[in-house]
């Protein structure tokens, strides 16, 4: 009986828990398919690229082609060093993943479909693609999860951390919601802004309520990371009523954990070494939609000093869960 026929005559656990012996033909499927999309891209004359909201050469199609092949040739040849390079490549590719999340739920749209379904494959394939690597030293799981508990001090630490740093987020974006002013924009000129990028009507309905979309979102992440450290985010509590009592799947917290890390993380800690080029004069920041180059800069600071304190805290919570969580 061949490995397919098993799979088939297997329940969903019992297939759950066979991962390492399909994972790999999974991860051949994406690679071929990752690299298919590519091509087909390229051949169109589709932009998978962008910088900002310009459209990058069509001709950098080509490396999502050559990442596809690269991963299948990873497959086939079991070779590990090679899946891990395969892997951070796809993680880059799905970069803006969380970004085109956010956009797709409040403005209905993705920016590019093309470049959505980029990211979206890349975070599928980064997963895949480490998950395969694993396989060889994965054990047989019997199924048992560990009782919940919390996470280390140095874990809470970090997540208190990450909480703090959305504070001056928070409260700068509640600042213009309200109708205030902060760098020298008030509430007003920033939702005329948002009207004219395009923002579509549950982001200004929230505005008029005086509720800032991404703020809201902040409390999501804090929720979301404080669940990673707390037992009751491996049971759900009793005030979920019906699922109260019941294991939470290990996967609904990681996923958008992981790709919040991967997102957020780099994003931060690359703009913070930016603002502190520009603080010292190495680099000029561009005033953009503030009055000065000043007012833009602190406002950098703020955002993307969040960005990089929460995702580094989310990075540590995501892996304290992974290890506190994983079957026996």
């Amino acid at each position: 009986m061949t490995d397919v026929v098993r799979m088939t005559s297997m329940s969903w656990r019992e297939r759950r828990q066979a991962w390492p012996r399909w994972v790999g033909y999974a991860t051949l499927g994406w690679a071929l398919t990752y690299s298919g999309f590519g091509l087909g891209c390229v051949l169109s004359g589709t932009p998978l690229f962008y910088r900002g909201d310009d459209p990058g050469p069509v001709e950098l199609g080509w490396l999502i082609v050559g990442l596809g092949a690269l991963a299948a040739l990873a497959v086939l040849t079991r070779a590990r060093a090679l899946l891990w390079v395969a892997c951070a490549l796809s993680t880059v590719c799905a970069f803006g993943l969380l970004m085109d999340v956010i956009t797709l739920m409040f403005n209905q749209e993705a920016d590019s479909a093309a470049g959505f379904l980029k990211n979206a494959l890349g975070g599928v394939g980064a997963g895949l693609l480490a998950a395969t690597a694993r396989a060889g030293d994965a054990r047989p799981a019997t199924g048992a999860r560990p009782a919940p508990s919390p996470a280390s001090r140095d874990v809470h630490l970090a997540a208190y951390a990450g909480t703090a740093a959305f504070v001056p987020y928070a409260a700068m974006k509640v600042t213009w919601a309200v109708g205030g002013t902060f760098a020298g924009v008030s509430g007003e000129e920033m939702l005329a802004k948002s009207e004219e990028n395009g923002a579509s009507g549950l982001w200004l309905t929230l505005a008029s309520w005086g509720l800032d979309a991404t703020a809201l979102l902040a409390a999501l992440g804090v929720f979301l990371l404080f669940g990673l450290i707390r037992p009751w985010g491996q049971v759900f509590p009793r005030w979920t009523l019906v699922l109260g009592g019941r294991r939470v799947p290990r996967w609904l917290p990681l996923a958008p954990a992981l790709i919040g890390a991967a997102t957020l993380a780099p994003y931060g800690v690359l703009g913070i070494g930016y603002c502190a080029l520009a603080t010292v004069g190495a680099v000029r920041v561009r005033p953009g939609d503030f009055p000065s180059s000043a007012d833009a800069l602190l406002v950098s600071w703020i955002g993307l000093g969040a960005f990089a304190v929460y995702g580094v805290a989310l990075t540590v919570a995501a892996r304290s869960y992974w290890l506190r969580t994983r079957p026996a």
